[in-house]
């Protein structure tokens, strides 16, 4: 491994795949000892893998369910990093993410553990790869004065405002989504430049050596699993979870209850259109989840459909990167 080498790279597998795709069971096959692909002992240097969550509302405390979070059984066979962070109400950020991850990469690999990095959060796994682009400190001034704007008009005019000055920044984020909302236009205020203007860096990060593979279902199998899944959900107790949630006073300006799977629960009082509405912003979701990662270079495609001989492609590309990277 060269571990005396300090400029020796981190050997990180990277893997994307949208949600509901069989994300969860590949882990386990491939990187649990239970598993009936299990690899790294026979195969390599490497004592074992351990999972770094690319998922933006894994990360929040008390959303398990409608998150589809690792239970703490699984977690005991592989562990997970990077889910359970905050509370719903703490605005948890890319940059956040990449910090996170980084410092838990390099902490595994001391050990002599694969950092994996897997999610269906492809904003976050961009970053992670490219690096954060250099962006303007906040304007608190300005911040203000725009956190204002939007409880006087909502987020939709701002969103429309946002398309009008940086159309490019608009189309990469959701509508519900305020926090990226007011930066992008925060940005703009302070510094004249659209945030979509400020350098993105278009190669891999020096310190780590990445496999990056992206996951594809066929579009038609993917919706109908989302759909099961959000009937699972609600068979294991999704509107009780809200219920709690709603409880402990969390509305639909809280963080965490933007992400679907809890908006519609804030939107609809009849459980069927809650269902429905759910299932359909997934297969929406799932469809825009390739925005981020479409063009990163040296991605390993497979087309997935969670079968013992698709995990076997996976761990093929795996086993020849670990290979080549020690």
């Amino acid at each position: 491994m060269n571990k005396n080498n300090k400029k020796a790279k981190i050997p990180v597998v990277v893997i994307f795949a949208p949600t509901a795709s069989g994300k969860t069971a590949l882990t386990y096959e491939l990187f649990c000892e239970k598993g009936s692909q299990f690899f790294l002992n026979d195969k390599s240097k490497i004592s074992s893998a351990q999972i770094i969550s690319a998922d933006s509302m894994q990360v929040y405390k008390g959303m398990d369910i409608g998150t589809a979070k690792p239970t703490p059984e699984f977690c005991k066979d592989i562990p997970h990093h990077l889910i359970d962070l905050v509370l719903p109400d703490v605005q948890f950020n890319v940059s956040d993410f990449v910090d996170l991850a980084d410092k838990k990469c390099k902490e595994l690999w001391q050990k002599n553990i694969l950092p994996v990095v897997v999610g269906g959060t492809g904003f976050y796994i961009r970053n992670f790869l490219f690096g954060n682009p250099k962006t303007p400190e906040s304007n608190e001034l300005i911040r203000n004065q725009l956190k204002e704007k939007l409880e006087r008009v909502g987020n939709q005019a701002m969103y429309a405002e946002l398309q009008t000055i940086d159309l490019a920044s608009a189309e990469k984020i959701h509508v519900n989504d305020s926090y990226r909302i007011l930066r992008a236009l925060e940005v703009f205020y302070t510094t004249g430049k659209k945030r979509s203007d400020f350098s993105v860096h278009n190669e891999f990060r020096d310190e780590y050596e990445f496999l990056f593979i992206v996951l594809e279902p066929p579009r038609d199998v993917l919706y109908e699993r989302i759909k099961k899944r959000v009937d699972i959900m609600f068979d294991q107790g999704l509107q009780d979870e809200i219920q709690t949630l709603k409880k402990q006073g969390y509305t639909i300006d809280t963080p965490g209850m933007k992400a679907i799977g809890y908006k519609e629960f804030f939107m609809e009082e009849n459980i069927e259109k809650i269902k429905y509405s759910i299932k359909h912003n997934s297969c929406k979701y799932a469809k825009k989840q390739y925005t981020y990662i479409k063009d990163i270079p040296g991605s390993k495609i497979i087309e997935y459909q969670a079968t013992q001989d698709d995990i076997a492609k996976v761990k093929n590309e795996i086993i020849k990167f670990i290979e080549n990277s020690l």
